[in-house]
């Protein structure tokens, strides 16, 4: 007799369910309505990959895009009666991250500043949902189907950070290497350079890339963020095979900041790194 699997902590409280069955009304009232997912995106300042993901039930809806969808899809209030159930969903997706991410995850969604410097991969909160399962289905020792579901899930998640008001003050530096490494495939990997010229349009975000050619660097080591919690002393997280490590040393935290801050020095201004993506995107 086949074994039953056992319930991912979403499924367990319930969340699941309601995210897919928010999503697939949403869906409904979107076609009756003849709209395109990007269409629709549009109207809610969302992109179609995170529509799609929201209708799927692996993005948390946001109440105010539940309210907006509820008068534009003309749903006679049926939507926002969920609104008090998918804001207590928002609190258990919260607490679904290994615990020994918590603490990161938490110091994140509650950040005023969050700076971060990547080199092998796109950063989580840039991802699309296509290019975050490409990435962990190349993982080895390789991963079950059930993890690499319920990761994606949790990461996209964590994307609601942009959505805060006020929103964060974002910055990114990434290796120029990182738009020439099409993890995915081409379709998956154009999907994801345009999804960085969506976030870096954000005016709370700004995206700069660090040219290969560069004869300096100030740091030839792993990749790392930076945040400021609000009415705290900035931190800083780093991840190196599998092993993390949230800094809080003040000392510590300087010297990586202070490296953060000659890196964007050296970098390609926003304006110049979006021209380069978009040329990018033109040669894929």
């Amino acid at each position: 007799m086949n074994e039953r699997r056992p319930e991912t902590p979403a499924e367990a409280d319930g969340t699941t369910g309601l995210l897919t069955a928010l999503g697939k009304m949403m869906k409904l009232l979107r076609e009756r309505r003849g709209l395109t997912q990007k269409d629709f995106g549009e109207m809610v300042g969302y992109g179609p990959d995170a529509i799609s993901a929201m209708e799927r039930g692996v993005r948390t809806l946001r109440p105010e895009v539940l309210e907006k969808a509820d008068e534009l899809l003309e749903a006679g209030g049926l939507l926002v009666q969920a609104v008090p159930e998918l804001r207590e969903a928002m609190a258990k997706v919260r607490t679904r991250h290994p615990e020994w991410y918590r603490g990161y995850a938490s110091l994140e969604a509650a950040s005023v500043e969050l700076h971060f410097y990547a080199n092998q991969a796109m950063p989580g909160l840039l991802q699309t949902e296509e290019y975050a399962f490409a990435v962990f289905r190349q993982r080895r020792p390789f991963l079950s189907e059930e993890t690499i579901e319920k990761r994606v899930v949790d990461r996209l998640s964590r994307q609601q950070v942009f959505d805060a008001w006020p929103p964060p003050v974002v910055s990114y530096v990434l290796e120029e290497v990182l738009l020439d490494r099409p993890i995915g495939g081409t379709g998956i990997f154009k999907g994801q350079l345009e999804n960085l010229l969506r976030v870096g349009s954000m005016r709370n975000v700004e995206i700069q890339v660090m040219p290969t050619r560069r004869e300096e660097h100030p740091n030839l080591d792993s990749a790392f963020n930076l945040m400021t919690p609000k009415a705290q002393g900035q931190v800083a997280y780093t991840e190196a095979q599998g092993y993390p490590r949230l800094i809080t040393d003040p000392e510590e935290v300087r010297k990586i900041a202070d490296r953060y801050g000659f890196m964007r020095a050296l970098a390609l201004n926003p304006m110049e790194s979006r021209s380069l993506i978009e040329r990018k995107l033109e040669e894929l």
